[in-house]
Parts: C-alpha cells; structure tokens; sequence
C-alpha cells in the first residue's frame, strides 16, 4: 500500500496500535495523540452544549421572548432578558392581577392617554422582529406596530417565535376590540383611549445569563468583528492588535533584560549569589500593587501597561532561564575544556548553544504567562483594548460579548504557542524527543516550500549559471557520480 506522500506501507496491525493506551512513559503515535488533542477541546465544548442545550439537565432561568411592565415595581423587563424559574410563575400572575385590575378600571370609564396606550402596544416588537415582519426601525413605527395587533388578532399572522398562548392570542383580539372600535387604521388624532392589557409574559427555560450557549457566542463573535463602530471608537480588530502590543511589547523588554542576567546567573555562581535572592524575594509581590506606582512614572498611556508585564514576566524568567542553564551537562563544559576553550568560549560556544532547546521551550511557557497579565496591565490607568469591552459588556452583564473576547484571548496565546511548537521541531531537529518525530503536514509544507522557491528561482537564472545549479542540487540529492571539477566548481 502507498501513502499520500508515494511511500509504501506493508499491510497488518501498525506498530502504533500495538501500544497500549495506558503504557507507562510510551509514546502513544501520532493518530492517537491527534485523537486526545481534539477531544481535549471537544469534550469541554460538548459539556457546555449538554448543560446549553438539555433543558432537564440544568437550566435554571426563563429567558423572556414576550415581557412586561409591571406598574407595582422599577424595574423594567425585555424580551432577552432572563428571569428565575421560582421567579417566573410568579412574573406572571402578578401581571394577571394586574390586567384585571386594569379591566376593572376600564369598565370604571378610566382613560389612558395615547401614550400610556402606546407603550403597551410596543409589547408586540420583539415578536414582530423575532418573526421577521418588522426591522428594528420598522418596530419604532407606531403605524406598523398597530398593524402587527391587527394581523395577530384577526389571524392573518401566525407567531412563530414564540408560539403565542391562548391566553396572549385572547388578550390580542381584546386589545383589537378596542382599537378597531376607536379606528380600523392608525389615526394619530383619533388613537383609542381606553386602557389596553397587556400579554402575558412567556419565555423558554435558559442557562443563567453568565453562561451563554455556544451559538449566542459564535454569532456574537462574528457580529463583532463585522460591527461599525463610531470614528472616535477603536474597532474589535484594533482592540485586538492593541492587546498584542502589550503582550509582546512587554514580553521582548523582559527577554532583553531577563535573558542575558539568567544566563549569568545560571553559568557564574557570582551573579546567582548577587541577583537571585533578590529576585526570588521580589517575584512574591503581586505585580498589580505597582499599577499606580506606573501610572505615576510613566502616565496613563500603554507604557505602565507594557511595564506591568515586565513586571509579571521577568523575574519569574531570570530564575527559569538560571535553572535551564544550570542543568547543562557538565561533561560537554569539561570537554570543551580539554579541547583548550577559554571562559569566554565555554559560554558562547558550549553553554549557549547547549541551553538553547531548553531555553526556547522555556520562552514558549513565560509568553503564555505574559498572556495571562492582559487582562490586569490593560485596566490600569485608561482602560483600552480587548480589556475594555469585557469590563464593559461584562457591567452590562452582556456576556454574550464578553465570552468571544474571552475565547478569542485563548486562541491567539493557544496558536501561537503551537506554531512556536512547529518551530521547534525545526531549529532544533537534534533536540531530545525531535530526532524520530514523525513530520506532519505542517512541517512538510514547510520543508517543501524553501525548496519550490529554489527551483523556482533556478527557473529564472541567466544559462550559464544554471548548469552550477543543477550539479549543486544533484550532489545534494545524493548524487556521487559527479567529476570531481564539477564538484569542486559547485
């Protein structure tokens, strides 16, 4: 049998599925790893569909599809808005009691004014929205919205999102009793004044509003990025590209300073005893009792920002890097010392280039400790970035809006991180654990792709240096066969 790539397998049982999955220290193959990590992110998304979409599971609100005023209280109730299932019954029937008594004063000879009257016809909006009879600005049109109670109640339209009760159903028709009796069609000057009733309230069971469903988040997300923002107010792009130049810009400071001083500190018991107690004893203060102290130095701007991040990464990384460069083997240091290397030579040649691997997976962790400082740096002095929308949204109790932002946080450190990963596998191919990795997809892209550039780039070289070229990729490809001018000319 052949692979995608032309390289033969030999059919039967693969040494991978051999291995079984709770080996102790075994390396479990490529496919089952590929398995375990998608199932590391689907099982929790699954989890959240469950809780999200099984109303017996755990659903402990009513979100609101119809709402109402209620005159006995202040607070104010919206379709979208989530209410408690004890809570509920009782919404209700408090606005039952409420139509009553309502009824009662109208058959008292009670008037409203045409304002009162209106408000309680903008009932039906979200309705009409939900079905698509009316655009939001449509619903703001009181004309049209006196159509909507005219349709419903005759029959000409049918709700389906809701689905109105009976009882809804009846109080429309009663509500059109009414205004058909004072005018067929809106007339601003001739509006009904008896009082209307209002429908009851219906709603279906919700998660809590902190925990939105999953498609709420997608399309919230998409609605972001998509979303027209005033001129003086930054777009969820330019949030985005302000929170990467905190992180980064505060992350590559902290590698200027942290670096060099780990290194040293790792390789000269002089500077371990001069600068690691101080900085074992400075990394215990928690970084954000200095956000005033910033602010003060270095006004209300990004630079405290970009500092506080500095501050959380950089003492923790001079220790890290100091304990990578201590776990150097020592043999390779004695070598180098009976091949005659001086000091100088034993850090720059040995103690550098030994520590690299190491210390590049360690710069992988620290960058996503400095993804775990956003949220922090960005509140300090003028709120800014993806930080701002979620105080925002998260005061307003959107959390629609604050989840995408949230995921989308994850998603940036999480990626790069992983193409970071795909990096290393590539400097570093004699790296422990990288010599018999299997290459994926990936990693031939990016294997194959310097070699397409080269052969394109052969493609367009003047004719006499071509045949250069071609005895130099020959040699390359295995190719011994060559005179001996030829290869001393390539």
């Amino acid at each position: 049998m052949f692979s995608l790539f032309g390289k033969r397998h030999d059919a039967g049982p693969s040494r991978e599925s051999r291995v079984p999955w709770f080996a102790v220290r075994r390396d479990l193959g490529a496919r089952r790893n590929s398995l375990l990590t998608g199932l590391s992110f689907l099982l929790p998304v699954a989890l959240w569909c469950l809780v999200s979409y099984c109303p017996f599971i755990w659903h402990p609100d009513i979100q609101l599809q119809i709402a109402a005023n209620r005159e006995d209280v202040n607070t104010t109730f919206m379709a979208g808005d989530r209410v408690g299932k004890d809570f509920f019954p009782e919404f209700q029937e408090n606005v039952r009691k409420q139509n009553e008594d309502i009824r009662k004063r109208r058959g008292e000879g009670e008037t409203f004014s045409s304002r009162q009257n209106k408000k309680v016809l903008r009932q039906i909006a979200p309705v009409a929205i939900a079905n698509g009879w009316l655009t939001e600005e449509d619903a703001k049109d009181d004309e049209k919205i006196y159509g909507v109670w005219r349709d419903l109640a005759t029959g000409e339209k049918v709700s389906a999102k809701p689905v109105l009760s009976e009882e809804n159903l009846a109080i429309a028709r009663e509500n059109w009793e009414i205004m058909s009796a004072a005018s067929a069609t809106y007339d601003s000057d001739n509006y009904p004044t008896a009082p209307f009733v209002q429908m009851i309230p219906q709603g279906v069971p919700s998660n809590p509003d902190y925990l939105p469903p999953p498609h709420e988040v997608v399309i919230m997300g998409i609605k972001e990025f998509q979303r027209e923002t005033e001129e003086n107010q930054p777009s969820m792009t330019d949030r985005l590209a302000h929170s990467v130049k905190i992180v980064f810009g505060g992350f590559f400071i902290a590698c200027l300073i942290g670096l060099p001083l780990g290194v040293l500190c790792g390789t000269y018991q002089m500077f371990s005893r001069l600068f690691e107690p101080f900085v074992d004893f400075f990394r215990y203060m928690p970084a954000p009792a200095f956000s005033t102290l910033l602010v003060a130095l270095f006004a209300a701007n990004d630079a405290p920002k970009i500092a506080l991040v500095v501050l959380g990464t950089l003492f923790q990384m001079v220790l890290v890097v100091a304990k990578t460069t201590r776990l150097l083997d020592v043999s390779l240091l004695e070598a180098a010392q009976t091949l005659g290397a001086r000091q100088r030579q034993l850090v720059t040649r040995v103690v550098i280039p030994g520590i690299m691997p190491n210390l590049y997976n360690d710069l992988r962790i620290l960058l996503g400790w400095a993804w775990t400082w956003l949220v922090i740096a960005e509140l300090i002095g003028v709120k800014s970035g993806l930080t701002e929308l979620i105080e925002t949204q998260g005061r307003w109790r959107n959390f629609d809006r604050v989840f995408p932002v949230i995921i989308l946080i994850g998603l940036m450190g999480f990626f790069t991180d992983q193409f970071l990963a795909l990096l290393h596998r590539h400097l570093f191919p004699y790296a422990e654990g990288n010599q018999n990795r299997k290459v994926g997809i990936a990693g031939r892209v990016l294997t194959w792709l310097p070699r397409w550039v080269a052969s394109t780039t052969a493609d367009r070289l003047p004719p006499d240096i071509k045949p250069l070229r071609a005895d130099a990729a020959a040699v390359t490809n295995g190719r011994r066969d060559l005179p001996a001018e030829k290869l001393t000319s390539s």
